[in-house]
Formats: C-alpha cells, sequence, structure tokens
C-alpha cells in the first residue's frame, strides 16, 4: 500500500494554522495581522523542509493601492487606518534559483480567510476549522505535493524552479489588489500557474471578474408618526432590489448576478432617508462586464420609473416617489478588472495527466486572484483544489475538509511537477538560447485595464518586488534522473508538449 504523502506533521500544521485568526481588516480582523504573520512563518518554517526559501515576506507598498482597479472599499479602510498594508504581508517563497518564467510553475494559496471562528477538530478523517478548504487545507497539501516531487525528481529545484505565494489580501473583496497582483507584476509567474482553490479537483482554465454596484438613497428622515414628511428609503430601496433581482436576471448570458446587503437603519421608531443597496455582478469577459454595467444602469431607471408609478398616488410615500430619481445615486465600488479566459492546450494536457479532472465547458468558474494572470503570453493558469466551496461549507458554519481529498490534491501537485520537469528537461535539449533571458521583460500594454499585461507596462513590474534582491538566472543543470516511486511519468508525449522557450520569457 502507498505511503500517504501527508504526514503528522502535516497535519499538526494544519490544526496550528486553523487556531490562528486570519481574517483581515476587510472581514473585521482586529488584531494588527499577528495572526496572519504568524500563520506565514509558521508555514514558512514548514516549507523549508521541502527545499522552498524564503524570497521575500513583507506588504506592498502604498502606491499599489492607487492602481487602477482597486475597489473603493480597499481605498477607504487604507486611508481610515495607517497600519492596513502592514497588517497583510504577503510571502514569496521558491525551491531553486531564479529561473525564466519558461522553466517556473507558480502555486497561489491565501491564507487570509473570512470572518467568523470555528471551531477546530480533527477525528482522523475530517479537518473542522476556519480555512479547512478555503485556503488552508490545500495550503498544507500543497508542501506535502511539492515535497514528494522533488524526492522523485532531482530536476526541481535545479532545472525548473517552484514559487509559491501564500497571499494576504484575497478576502473581503479584496480583489487580490495588495496580495497577488503586485507579485505577478513584478515577474514571480511561471509558464504553468495553479490558484489553489476549491474546485472538486477540477482544473479550470478561467476566472470570472466580479464588479459591485452601490445604489444610495440620499434623502430626509422622519419620525415614525409623519412617515410622509420624509424619504422612506426602506420602501424605495426594497422596492429596487427586488425590481434589479427581476430584471437582471439572465439579461446578459454567461454573468451573475447577486443581490446583496440593503441596509437603512436598525429602529422601529423612524423613518430612514438615507441608505445602501449593493449588488455583486460577475462576468467571465470583459465585454460581458460592459454589457451587464450598461443592464444595470436600464434596470435602475426603469425601477424608478416603477416606483414612481406605483407610490406617487399613496399618502406614505408620494414624497419618495416624486423625489425618487433625485435622491438615488449609482456608484460603483470596483469594476473594469480582468477576467481569466481560456487556456493553453499543453496545460490542459499536463493537468489531465497529472490527475486533474477536466473542467465542464458550461462551468464558468469563480471569482479569485486568478484574474491577475490574465494576459500572461504562453503561460497556462488554472484554478484548482480540493473540496467545494459550497458542499465544505467555505465561508459558512461547519466548513472542513477530508484527509483524503488533501491527499488526492497532494498527489495531484506532485504529478504535475515531475512531468513539468521532465518536459521541459526533453523540451530544452534542442533549444539551449531558450536559457538566456534573466529577468520578465515589459509586456505591451493591452486588454483590460489592470490585467497582467497592464500591470507589466504601468507599474515597476519587471523588476524584482521589493525585498527581493535581484538573482543571475541559473543556467541549465545536467538532464534529470527519470522520476521514481508510486508517481509515474506523465502519460502525455513529453516531447513537444511545450511551445518553445526561446518565445516565452515573460
Amino acid at each position: 500500500m502507498t505511503a500517504p504523502l501527508l504526514r503528522a506533521s502535516d497535519h499538526a500544521l494544519l490544526l496550528r494554522l486553523l487556531e490562528l485568526p486570519t481574517a483581515g481588516p476587510l472581514e473585521g480582523g482586529a488584531d494588527g495581522g499577528r495572526g496572519l504573520r504568524t500563520a506565514q512563518e509558521l508555514y514558512a518554517g514548514a516549507a523549508s523542509a521541502c527545499g522552498l526559501r524564503v524570497v521575500r515576506h513583507a506588504p506592498a507598498e502604498p502606491y499599489w493601492l492607487e492602481r487602477p482597479g482597486v475597489p473603493a472599499t480597499v481605498r477607504e479602510a487604507a486611508r481610515a487606518d495607517p497600519g492596513f498594508l502592514a497588517a497583510q504581508p504577503s510571502l514569496l517563497l521558491r525551491r531553486g534559483p531564479r529561473l525564466p518564467p519558461a522553466r517556473t510553475v507558480m502555486f497561489n494559496v491565501h491564507l487570509d480567510t473570512v470572518a467568523g471562528a470555528e471551531p477546530v477538530r480533527f477525528d482522523g478523517r475530517r479537518v473542522h476549522g476556519r480555512g479547512a478548504v478555503d485556503a488552508k487545507g490545500p495550503a498544507v497539501a500543497l508542501l506535502a505535493g511539492i515535497r514528494a516531487a522533488a524526492a522523485r525528481h532531482p530536476g526541481i529545484g535545479r532545472d525548473v524552479a517552484v514559487l509559491v505565494q501564500a497571499v494576504a489580501g484575497e478576502e473581503g473583496g479584496a480583489m487580490g489588489v495588495y496580495g497577488t497582483r503586485p507579485l505577478i507584476a513584478a515577474g514571480h509567474h511561471g509558464r504553468l500557474n495553479v490558484f489553489c482553490e476549491p474546485t472538486g479537483l477540477r482544473a479550470l482554465p478561467r476566472a470570472t471578474a466580479a464588479m459591485t454596484a452601490r445604489i444610495t438613497v440620499e434623502g430626509d428622515d422622519a419620525v415614525d408618526d409623519r412617515p410622509e414628511a420624509g424619504h422612506n428609503a426602506t420602501v424605495l430601496l426594497g422596492h429596487l432590489a427586488q425590481h434589479l433581482a427581476h430584471r437582471l436576471d439572465g439579461a446578459v448570458p454567461g454573468t451573475g448576478v447577486c443581490v446583496a446587503g440593503l441596509h437603512t437603519g436598525d429602529r422601529h421608531n423612524r423613518v430612514y432617508g438615507r441608505g445602501a443597496l449593493l449588488l455583486n455582478l460577475s462576468y467571465g469577459a470583459g465585454p460581458d462586464g460592459a454589457r451587464l454595467h450598461d443592464a444595470v444602469t436600464d434596470a435602475l431607471d426603469t425601477g424608478l420609473a416603477a416606483f414612481a408609478r406605483r407610490f406617487g398616488a399613496t399618502r406614505a410615500f408620494a414624497r419618495t416617489a416624486g423625489d425618487a430619481a433625485r435622491i438615488v445615486r449609482l456608484s460603483w465600488d470596483k469594476r473594469d478588472l480582468p477576467a481569466l479566459r481560456g487556456g493553453e492546450p499543453w496545460g490542459e494536457a499536463l493537468l489531465s495527466a497529472a490527475g486533474a479532472l477536466p473542467a465542464p465547458a458550461d462551468d464558468p468558474g469563480f471569482t479569485c486572484d486568478a484574474i491577475w494572470a490574465s494576459g500572461l503570453p504562453g503561460a497556462h493558469t488554472a484554478v484548482l483544489g480540493p473540496g467545494s466551496l459550497e458542499a465544505n461549507h467555505a465561508h459558512a458554519q461547519g466548513e472542513f475538509i477530508d484527509l483524503d481529498d488533501l491527499e488526492r490534491f497532494a498527489r495531484i501537485v506532485a504529478r504535475l511537477l515531475v512531468a513539468f520537469a521532465t518536459n521541459a528537461a526533453d523540451g530544452a535539449a534542442g533549444n539551449p538560447a531558450g536559457n538566456a533571458a534573466e529577468e520578465p521583460a515589459a509586456t505591451p500594454a493591452g486588454g483590460t485595464a489592470g490585467s497582467a499585461a497592464a500591470d507589466f507596462a504601468g507599474s515597476r513590474a519587471g523588476v524584482p518586488a521589493e525585498g527581493d534582491a535581484p538573482e543571475p538566472v541559473a543556467g541549465r543543470a545536467g538532464g534529470p534522473a527519470p522520476p521514481s516511486g508510486d508517481l509515474p511519468p506523465p502519460s502525455v508525449p513529453v516531447q513537444g508538449s511545450f511551445p518553445p522557450k526561446g518565445g516565452t520569457t515573460a
């Protein structure tokens, strides 16, 4: 019987990570980042046993909050809290020398969680706790997979490099703008990039982007004995929530609409004239996002007109109906973010051979930090991980992950790295010039604002991230020994399964 890749020490690491509160400021975390930093330090210590060293452990520079696409809630939180960024460092680890992206595999995982403490428990088969599936469990399994692959293929860390981004700022609506985005823009990515999120071990070559519409009412309050004297934001926003839910459902095929929070006030003896309604809208391609933006604008206009007709002759709400168009405002907390769409055939073949399941063609994916890998030339990016957001109660009470699922994920990671190293070695034999690039080249601007291409052109990208001293890119060492043990070579042909290296340096 094959020995498990996850050891007792891995179980202990996961339990310790789950005990640490790592919700960020946007999720109400109030410990100044101590839990997150401690979790990252524990993770780095465990990673060192897998041959991964710390390249960088620091927060993003403040200028990243001024880039296009940063959610308004992020900017507001940072202005209100001088320690906002300092409380949310990201960790970058690497096994091997700094190599061109063409000979690098990057894994991204987040150690921050949503709010809501969950009891940590382990019965030998199932682990419960906040972050068990999203995404501390996958983070630990990732290390086990890297460790197993390195033991079976000496080229891992010599002929190919492995990067691990253990980031902050994935949850809370931060959209990775100060965690993943700066690391990708600084060139810390590979030809193959895997974002570790719960997908049921399906390799999704796409990720949706999201935009948030904020509909506010700015009217006058009134006392409960004279409700007609004020503007009733509760009734107005309630009407608009129903109208928008109905009008936007299916308005743009392939997009998603979540009618989210509605708030006016908490007291029973007051008419609230001010309030807000939030809509979260997801899309898988930039043009769909633009159409969804227009659909929201149009639906709001028809909703206001319908409210005026319905309530214009009422005693209590006539003033609200008459002034509705004047006191309602639409703004966007975030918009114009890139979506990840499509992949490379060689990458899909490599993942399939490693044991990852194919993604159904009608699965649009979900929103995660993988959007920042959009536009990387010649690269394949996939979202892949154990468990399910729904079935494993991510972001909800009772979050859990099964050890069997973590084990399966670790084995996919190990096989994937062995296959990548084998293919890279064989592909480089006839193309020694493919090892010449020392730093990621700046990519021409293009695509959606905020995409990887735009970040390379419009930021300090193309240079090492802060704290990552420039290093010479290692030349190719001798060819790797064939893999051994319980991780067989890939079933896809190694010759020709990658595009020529000489054309992919960014």
